[in-house]
């Protein structure tokens, strides 16, 4: 059995995503464990920001379906024998309409969350509208004619404060692809999309996770990795999940990572003290830079369709 499967587990600095907010306070998601709160960006935050910054849903098409005398409409993304993971790249990271025949596909690549390596201490941040407010207030009168006041005519100017947690943190996530699913389509299995076409899309992924950005709360993320461990795999699983951790700024160097590196797999460090022990780190794992290592694993994945 070959190598079939590309494996990632990577620690990068990135914000929390958002949960349901109460009021006019949004609160980032948040896990709990080993007795300890930690903040996440969910793999589905993850997923989307990497589907959209590959490109790869540059051919999305939805289409609704109503699913009650109310007219309610449940959207999806738009399948048949026309439009399918074969021809469409939107469609690789899994699906399922129901609006005639039932069709549901797997992703052919898996996230975990990005689980922050420092339990959540809580930041608050305070904002609100009052130059708008303002502006409305100077420009405009009440019923009587007289000037509006920002502070005695708060509902009648807008003025609307809100507050939100903000988190950024080094979290880790892997990330797994099932190279012998790309193109391919159960519900549609006369079709497959060629070699050239298959080694795209991973290329494409690859190049979003290397080079990813996010946008929260108006915020700019550089999400890139700082740390990156991985490569082709004969197991369909996040390999290096859980022997990579940071405690307290520090990667930890256990016996179980350094094993798991010498079966085959290469490893990046961005340099520049992100780490206390960057040193340390470059003796034990003697990582390459990260363009390298990008620039290695899309050769593995070209090498293995022979395109």
């Amino acid at each position: 059995m070959g190598k079939n499967t590309l494996t990632l587990t990577i620690v990068a600095n990135m914000t929390a995503n958002y949960s349901e907010g109460l009021g006019n306070i949004s609160s980032v998601q948040k896990i709990y464990k080993d007795r300890n709160v930690y903040a996440i960006r969910s793999r589905e935050s993850l997923k989307n920001a990497i589907m959209i910054q590959s490109g790869m849903y540059k051919d999305l098409e939805t289409e609704g379906k109503k699913e009650d005398t109310k007219g309610k409409v449940v959207t999806q993304k738009k399948v048949d024998e026309n439009l399918n993971a074969t021809n469409c790249r939107a469609l690789e990271g899994g699906y399922m309409n129901t609006k005639e025949s039932t069709y549901v596909r797997n992703s052919s690549f898996y996230l975990t969350d990005a689980i922050s390596t420092e339990s959540f201490i809580n930041e608050t941040r305070f904002h609100n509208n009052l130059y708008l407010a303002t502006n409305y207030a100077n420009t405009h009168t009440d019923k009587n004619g007289k000037n509006l006041n920002v502070q005695k005519d708060a509902g009648e100017v807008g003025l609307m404060p809100y507050q939100y947690e903000y988190e950024k943190s080094l979290k880790v996530y892997s990330l797994t692809i099932d190279l012998e699913k790309i193109g391919k389509d159960p519900n549609f299995p006369d079709k497959e999309a060629d070699n050239n076409e298959k080694f795209e899309r991973v290329k494409s992924l690859l190049e979003a996770v290397e080079n990813l950005s996010l946008v929260v709360k108006g915020n700019l993320d550089n999400a890139e990795p700082v740390f990156a461990i991985g490569g082709l795999s004969l197991r369909k699983t996040h390999y290096f999940e859980n022997v990579v951790r940071v405690e307290q700024g520090t990667l930890v160097l256990g016996e179980a990572l350094k094993e798991k590196k010498e079966d085959g797999f290469n490893c990046a460090l961005l340099k520049g003290d992100i780490f206390t022990n960057e040193v340390e780190i470059i003796k034990e794992l003697q990582p390459i830079s990260m363009r390298e290592f990008f620039k290695s694993l899309i050769e593995d994945v070209k090498n293995y369709y022979g395109v």
